[in-house]
C-alpha cells in the first residue's frame, strides 16, 4: 500500500503561482512514477503532469507546459507543482497518483496509476 497526501491548494489571482506537495509513504519502493490530475467542477478528470521516480523524466499536458513544472525529491518521498501565470481554467481540484512497477508506463492514463491521494483545491479567480 501507498499513501498519498496533497498539501499546498488555495486561492489564488490570475497570474500569480502555487506549489502543490504530494508526500508518499508505505510500500513507495515500488513507484514507477508519479503524476498530477485535476477535475474542474462538471468535467472529466484531465492529466496534468507526471515524472517518472527513477530517472525524473517528466512529462506535460500542453496547456500547462512552459507554466507548470513538475519536480520530486526522492530522498523525501515527494512530488511537486509548481504553477505559475495561473488561470481560472486552471481551478479545478487537483488530485497526485502514484504508479507502480509493471505498468505499461502511460504515464497520461489514469487508470495506470494505482494510487490517489485525496485532492486539493486550486481556485484561480480573475
Amino acid at each position: 500500500q501507498v499513501q498519498l497526501v496533497e498539501s499546498g491548494g488555495g486561492l489564488v489571482q490570475a497570474g500569480g503561482s502555487l506549489r502543490l506537495n504530494c508526500a508518499a509513504s508505505g510500500r513507495t519502493f515500488g513507484i514507477d512514477a508519479m503524476a498530477w490530475f485535476r477535475q474542474a467542477p462538471g468535467k472529466e478528470r484531465d492529466f496534468v503532469a507526471a515524472i517518472s521516480w527513477s530517472r525524473g523524466r517528466t512529462y506535460y499536458t500542453g496547456s500547462v507546459k512552459g507554466r507548470f513544472t513538475i519536480s520530486r525529491d526522492s530522498a523525501k518521498n515527494t512530488v511537486y507543482l509548481q504553477m505559475n501565470n495561473l488561470s481560472p481554467e486552471d481551478t479545478a481540484v487537483y488530485y497526485c497518483a502514484a504508479d507502480l512497477y509493471g505498468g505499461s508506463g502511460s504515464r497520461e492514463i489514469g487508470s495506470e496509476y494505482e494510487y490517489w491521494g485525496q485532492g486539493t483545491q486550486v481556485t484561480v479567480s480573475s
